[in-house]
């Protein structure tokens, strides 16, 4: 049999316990509510990598947020902005090679072909970057620098594809392949190539 102190605790935690519940579920929504107006850049921060450079852990709790976040854009709708991001992007393979094979790179005009290829490893969309190639000479000083932007570098069937390319960025995991024609100055042995958003 209770006494009366214990029976009075108890409809104290009666009482109490209502008001707990209502607070946790006002902080549960402040959280949902907070990720739905700052997900345009809380996604991007979060997103792991599709890779195989991300923990497992980390990658089912980024595919639960992804879900949530579903579910709340299509109960209250939402806009997609896709953010820059350098450190989504790896460049898989480069090579540089002649336009004519049988002409050698010292043909008349040292037109050649870069082979370039690029994939965005993030979970998320991301916005295009440019590309830049700097040729070295033989002693690996820079000679001359080319950039491309989005529109130049990236093959055209795919952005007659996607029209809105520019704003909805790169798919997540997918890998871009371009051939670039570029001269090579007389005096070029070597080449970098480099990703880069311009500053605003």
């Amino acid at each position: 049999m209770l006494t009366s102190k214990t029976q009075t605790l108890c409809c104290r935690l009666k009482k109490k316990s209502p008001k707990l519940i209502l607070l946790g579920l006002f902080f549960l929504l402040l959280i949902i509510f907070g990720e739905h107006l700052s997900r345009n850049s809380l996604l991007p921060t979060l997103a792991t990598r599709v890779d195989g450079s991300s923990s497992a852990i980390a990658t089912s709790s980024f595919s639960l947020l992804q879900k949530l976040d579903e579910q709340l854009c299509r109960a209250l709708g939402c806009v997609n902005r896709s953010v820059s991001d350098f450190a989504a992007w790896k460049i898989t393979s480069v090579t540089l090679s002649p336009e004519n094979a049988r002409e050698g790179l010292k043909n008349a005009s040292n037109q050649s072909a870069l082979q370039v290829e690029i994939q965005n490893r993030l979970a998320t969309p991301v916005l295009f970057p440019n590309l830049e190639i700097s040729l070295t000479d033989a002693e690996e000083s820079e000679i001359k620098a080319i950039q491309f932007s989005p529109q130049e570098w990236l093959p055209t069937a795919w952005q007659e594809s996607h029209p809105d390319f520019l704003r909805h960025g790169a798919p997540s995991g997918e890998i871009f392949s371009s051939a670039l024609l570029i001269s090579l100055p007389q005096n070029a042995a070597g080449y970098r190539v480099r990703i880069f958003y311009p500053e605003k």
